[in-house]
């Protein structure tokens, strides 16, 4: 049986990431991961990831707790309230049918405030009951765990409404909107329109259809809720979305409450051990530990560029295939992403191997 010779491109980076798959046993050397990486994707990858655990027994979590406070948030209004490490927050359905933007900031460094985008990522487009939600990076960490959820209907993909959305598309010189009523929310803690960042999207009812997403009436009733531990001292800000034009509050403005406890034992047992990792830092671990207070740009004239690992260097890594793994490549149909590029092929198996293994 005959072989040809590939080239394998990759940087240090990549060459790292497989070094370390390979250390845990994987595969022997670069020639084998190569084999086994070709072989199972024909024949499908086994993960290296445990099987997740059954989903938790989240009900009946209000019981045994304080009611620490309690406030009913009306049609085009919000409230910015904090809630400490250990307390439970409980936005609820007053009416029903009213969707509820959230913002939330650590309560010691507004700089650390929700990603939408990580929490997404990690959890779809919809998280519910035993979903984080995570802070921005360079920080990202935990803020809040969901503990129960009687509609399992929030959103991570549509921004906050707006006064540009109204005037544009409604008409509208002035119209009750997401981003300033969380404004004038926020400014009892001395935070700015700017501020204002992308809302946990609490019982809007989204569903993705093609390359688009669209927003669908809701279900909820009175009473339903949606409750969150806080895993941090935050500032939480809640309000009731203004759009009455829309599907979002099946066309109408509705009360919510919220409400905020101290956790029973059943609450804090049901949550599960936090993720942790090194790469979760501030900005006193960066070159810039300094809070810009100016708005003005001006560029910094000492400044000589850092970036992490640059150089990017790639140095070739011989391969052998024989006519069989040869074969399966080119039956792979990359050619339409790398032409004849053998190599470019074998690197996005490899890589596509590893992602499905140990990314699920």
């Amino acid at each position: 049986m005959s072989q040809t010779l590939v080239r394998l491109r990759l940087n240090q980076q990549q060459k790292e990431l497989l070094d370390r798959c390979m250390a845990t046993g994987d595969a022997t050397d670069l020639q084998s991961l190569a084999s086994r990486a070709l072989r199972e994707w024909k024949d499908g990858v086994p993960s290296a990831r445990p099987a997740s655990s059954a989903a938790p027994n989240l009900e009946g979590l209000s019981s045994e707790r304080e009611v620490l406070y309690s406030h009913i948030i009306e049609p085009g209004t919000g409230k910015a309230v904090e809630v400490l490490a250990g307390q439970v927050l409980r936005i609820e359905q007053v009416e029903g049918g009213q969707c509820a933007d959230l913002n939330v900031f650590n309560l010691h460094d507004y700089k650390e405030f929700m990603h939408v985008g990580r929490t997404r990522t990690l959890h779809g487009f919809n998280p519910g009951p035993g979903d984080f939600l995570w802070s921005a990076p360079p920080r990202e960490r935990a803020m809040l765990y969901l503990l129960a959820d009687t509609v399992r209907c929030n959103d991570v993909m549509f921004p906050r409404c707006s006064a540009n959305l109204y005037e544009s598309a409604y008409g509208f010189a002035r119209h009750t909107n997401c981003h300033d009523i969380q404004s004038e929310a926020q400014r009892e803690y001395g935070l700015t329109p700017d501020d204002v960042h992308d809302s946990f999207n609490l019982f809007m009812n989204t569903v993705i259809e093609g390359a688009r997403g669209r927003i669908e009436r809701q279900t909820s009733k009175a009473g339903d809720h949606v409750e969150m531990l806080a895993l941090m001292d935050v500032l939480a800000v809640p309000n009731v979305c203004g759009a009455d034009v829309m599907r979002t509050s099946n066309f109408s403005l509705k009360p919510l409450k919220v409400e905020i406890y101290s956790a029973s034992e059943r609450d804090r047992a049901s949550l599960p051990a936090v993720p942790t990792w090194d790469s979760q830092r501030t900005p006193a671990d960066f070159r810039q530990p300094n809070i810009k207070t100016d708005r003005a740009l001006r560029r910094d004239d000492n400044y000589q560029p850092q970036f992490t690992n640059v150089p990017i260097l790639e140095r070739e890594h011989e391969v052998l295939l024989d006519d069989e793994e040869r074969a399966l490549l080119a039956s792979l149909g990359l050619h339409q992403f790398y032409g004849q590029d053998q190599a470019a092929q074998l690197r996005d198996v490899i890589f596509s191997w590893w992602e499905k293994r140990y990314l699920g």
